[in-house]
């Protein structure tokens, strides 16, 4: 009893400090991105485009991202480059004509609200499935299986052995992710972001343990990191840099097949600095998502060791709310935070934010399943 008495105390401490206290996510931010505040909608899957050609629809994503258009900025789902990139069910896409049609819709609904929108480009590399792909091999950087689930039409099935990647397919991933930049502008989208996090494509090159190429794509953290600037090089020449945001998850273990090593921190410190030379939109990181505190070459505190590296952008996310996102900016941690279940089950979660109200409880059984339950029915504090 004494230690739940102490907890709404701790909370209804926090509330009157945030009431009586300016609210950093609730400002807005200009550098690079002009945004109205520092709440971002995170990306995330919800497995929704459940037609034949994996096209994002008007009457569900339109609407989806619409009810949210009060955040300073919304990240889209992950949208895969080509047929190859894919690796889970009713994902929409965003290499083909009539991909591009469809995200047209949902960007008009966003802008039409006061919005601004980027889209995630992704490919997951050997978090896939050869359902996915004709029953050819997905890719990878080596030929080793990540042991983790890959969510098909026929529910979820084990992963297998990948193909690595020959020069050509490399040479064509990089045609792919510049050919998805070019067609978010045509979409309307405000910018992109190049998923490089939680375990897919790039973030299999960046780590030792799932990159055994003895290639210029292979060996040192340059060669491994080659790849990721490649295609950043390439995006540049069809969309501004200041259009550009990457995100990344330096402590991730354990999940999505990735395991630390010695050399997984300094790997993610050398592109962080890298990124200085660039003009990029932000740097999107993740505090760890599991409890890394028994691996001594882990970071236990993301925002905090990546922000002196950085100067450009900096976002964070990962079970932050109300209380810590004001915080880490407050304490010049990071300058946008991402929050992402919340944005599901509280689509005027910056009002809420605004107005100190509690946040509605999300459904998980609906996270990735097909229809507007779970999706877009979510009422706003008003309602």
């Amino acid at each position: 009893m004494e230690l739940i008495k102490q907890s709404r105390k701790f909370v209804y401490t926090n509330k009157i400090y945030i009431r009586m206290s300016k609210q950093q996510l609730l400002t807005p931010y200009h550098k690079n991105i002009n945004l109205k505040n520092r709440v971002v909608m995170a990306p995330m899957t919800r497995s929704r485009a459940d037609n034949e050609g994996s096209v994002a629809t008007d009457e569900l994503h339109g609407l989806y991202y619409e009810q949210r258009a009060s955040a300073g900025l919304i990240i889209t789902e992950g949208s895969q480059v080509s047929k190859d990139a894919v690796g889970y069910i009713h994902t929409a896409g965003i290499h083909t004509e009539e991909q591009v049609e469809g995200w047209k819709k949902v960007t008009k609904r966003v802008h039409d609200k006061g919005g601004k929108i980027f889209i995630q480009l992704w490919h997951v590399g050997r978090m896939s499935h050869p359902d996915f792909h004709n029953g050819e091999l997905p890719l990878a950087p080596s030929a080793i299986n990540p042991n983790a689930k890959s969510y098909t039409p026929e529910g979820f099935k084990d992963t297998v052995t990948p193909k690595a990647m020959t020069i050509d397919d490399i040479k064509t991933t990089v045609k792919d992710f510049k050919n998805a930049a070019a067609n978010a502008i045509k979409a309307g989208f405000d910018g992109v972001e190049i998923h490089s996090s939680n375990g897919y494509l790039f973030h299999q090159f960046f780590t030792a343990t799932s990159n055994l190429r003895t290639d210029e794509y292979g060996g040192n953290i340059e060669n491994r990191t080659r790849f990721f600037f490649e295609v950043l090089d390439a995006m540049k020449e069809v969309i501004p840099q200041e259009k550009i945001g990457v995100r990344f998850n330096p402590s991730l273990d354990g999940l999505f097949g990735i395991t630390m090593d010695e050399e997984t921190i300094p790997t993610f410190e050398s592109i962080i600095k890298k990124l200085n030379d660039y003009n990029l939109a932000y740097v999107h990181l993740s505090e760890p998502f599991t409890d890394v505190s028994n691996i001594p070459f882990a970071v236990k505190e993301i925002a905090k060791h990546f922000r002196p590296l950085y100067n450009g952008t900096l976002m964070i996310n990962s079970a932050f709310d109300q209380v810590k996102g004001n915080k880490v900016i407050e304490d010049g941690y990071a300058d946008l935070v991402a929050y992402g279940k919340p944005f599901i089950s509280n689509p005027d979660l910056v009002e809420r934010f605004r107005d100190h109200l509690e946040l509605a409880e999300w459904d998980e059984s609906t996270f990735y399943v097909p229809g507007a339950k779970g999706y877009t029915d979510y009422p706003t504090a008003s309602k």
